[in-house]
């Protein structure tokens, strides 16, 4: 077996630079052979983050035919196509970046357990987050449940340079059958909406280290000032690409430490970024119910609304809920697939506390909707503006969106970018939203704004009414 191909399984890791698994395959010198599965797990994805994951196979395959390798697609049963590739060709390894959510844990250890039960080696390695979630502990040996004393106990620790990019690999005497992307139709569930978002998508290794670059050399030292004005490209976007891998957080890591080392102002709090990243996949590794159940279990008797075609979760969908920020950011995901995370967060308390509706709903709906999904971050962030999570000041936390619109959208460009009805001037997106929304929706720039389902004082006195009773 000294000799055996070793099969590298992408997921999440779509990149050939700081890959442990891949460059550990490489430096043992045996032929290598990477694999994707269209998985029982990919088979559940909703429909942007199906289609974005495609687009970033396709890619990660043109980067591996350029070091003169080779992607072999593979769709079904995680450990049955690796036990079928492993047949076909002689492989005597599995190598593959670990994945930390409930589903992904599952599967992982089902794999491990088979293909040892087989005789064969199964290794998985780092590479999704920065610090394992059994090596970060507070005193007591217990995991953070609180991000800030998580970000202060990681702060100063030292890690280890990002591996550089695999040039090259040994290939096999043969190549394997492997099946056709286009055959999948990973993008099918997002019909007309395909051609609108593929305008703002940034895909691939190399176009995410272009963007993390631009980002530190042009927007990081206002990032903690700028971050939050709506209009304003004043953010990394990078969570598109960290979600597929085509980025590792390392490398985010070690940009964000040379800018503040330069002195550049708002590099610091961007790594307090990449850690809420991490702190939600501690969360999620060490309590596996923050993906599906209130994390808070004193939170399953609260009063959420879950009809998710209930006629208040419908306009909030289709951002017709007479609350202009909350339209444009509802507007902003169907167009460009992703939300400005403020908007995420305004978006979300509308929904869980003016319209009183469970944030399973909008779980849901982001998953389905958005490029950057991703398992742990959404749940957690739900959960957090819910008051279900994990935040230290759930109980009053109420956006008031005519107050945040007041803070970060003064000038109202970007709600006049992505609404078309209340504005005679708009931007081209207010018009796209409506070339991307299904035609069922029956909505038009012409039509009359709606006014609010809920009157903005009166859903927050309704909400915290709820939240006093429950507490009593």
């Amino acid at each position: 077996m000294s000799n055996a191909p070793i099969l590298v399984w992408f997921r999440r890791d779509l990149r050939l630079a700081d890959h442990p698994a891949l460059s550990a395959a490489a430096k043992s010198g045996r032929p290598v052979i990477p694999v994707f599965i269209h998985d029982e797990i990919v088979e559940t994805h909703g429909a942007a983050p199906k289609w974005r994951l495609g687009l970033g196979v396709a890619t990660f395959a043109q980067s591996l035919e350029a070091i003169g390798s080779k992607l072999i697609l593979r769709r079904g049963d995680a450990l049955a196509c690796l036990r079928a590739l492993i047949k076909e060709t002689g492989a005597g390894a599995v190598y593959w970046s670990r994945a930390y959510d409930p589903e992904a844990i599952a599967r992982d250890k089902g794999v491990k357990a088979g293909l040892k039960e087989d005789g064969l080696e199964a290794e998985s390695f780092t590479g999704h987050l920065l610090f394992e979630p059994w090596t970060v502990e507070t005193k007591t040996g217990d995991f953070y449940k609180v991000y800030t004393p998580m970000w202060k106990s990681v702060r100063d620790r030292q890690l280890e340079a990002c591996l550089p990019a695999v040039g090259a690999l040994e290939v096999p005497e043969s190549w394997p059958a492997s099946a056709a992307l286009d055959d999948w139709q990973m993008g099918a569930a997002m019909q007309r909406g395909a051609d609108i978002v593929a305008r703002y998508v940034c895909v691939g290794e190399v176009a995410a280290r272009a963007r993390l670059d631009a980002f530190i050399a042009e927007k990081v030292d206002a990032y903690k000032e700028a971050r939050d004005f709506m209009a304003k490209d004043a953010t990394s976007r990078l969570s598109e690409n960290l979600t597929y891998g085509e980025i590792s957080p390392l490398t985010c890591w070690h940009a964000g430490w040379r800018a503040l080392e330069d002195g550049k102002k708002g590099a610091e709090h961007f790594l307090k970024e990449v850690v809420w990243r991490e702190f939600a996949y501690h969360l999620a590794f060490h309590t596996p119910c923050i993906v599906s159940d209130n994390w808070r279990p004193e939170w399953d008797s609260f009063p959420w609304k879950a009809d998710a075609r209930a006629a208040e979760a419908t306009r909030w969908k289709q951002g017709r809920t007479g609350i202009e920020l909350v339209d444009a950011a509802m507007r902003e995901m169907y167009v460009t697939g992703t939300m400005h995370n403020r908007g995420r967060m305004i978006v979300g308390s509308y929904l869980t506390k003016h319209l009183m509706t469970h944030w399973k709903v909008g779980l849901a709906w982001f998953e389905d909707c958005l490029i950057d999904w991703d398992p742990a971050s959404n749940a957690m962030g739900w959960q957090w503006v819910a008051g279900s999570g994990p935040d230290a000041a759930p109980y009053f936390r109420v956006f008031n969106p005519d107050t945040q619109a007041e803070k970060f959208d003064k000038g109202a460009s970007y709600r006049r970018q992505y609404l078309a009805e209340p504005y005679g001037v708009h931007g081209d997106e207010a018009e796209l939203y409506f070339d991307a929304i299904p035609q069922a929706w029956g909505m038009s720039a012409e039509d009359d704004y709606p006014s609010p389902v809920v009157e903005l004082a009166e859903g927050r006195a309704r909400a915290l009414e709820a939240y006093q009773q429950r507490a009593q």
